[in-house]
């Protein structure tokens, strides 16, 4: 479950719900980076997508790039 939190959490793609959602690509790239920098945000979406954008110059090379799109 948390995982799968985890892996919604990244990238501009919007759900119904309002929550931010990525790509297989984008999820990939930064969830290291949440485990990391945002575990106690899991498994709030909005917690944690807010939680990457404050840490954006902690972000690995992958996920930074993530967000600059």
């Amino acid at each position: 479950v948390v995982l799968s939190c985890v892996l919604f959490a990244i990238a501009p793609a919007h759900s119904q719900s309002g929550e931010t959602r990525g790509t297989p690509a984008q999820r990939r790239a930064c969830t290291p980076d949440v485990y990391r920098l945002c575990a106690g945000e899991i498994p709030s979406v909005a917690r944690i997508t807010s939680c990457l954008r404050r840490n954006k110059g902690r972000l690995s090379e992958a996920c930074r790039a993530v967000f600059e799109q």
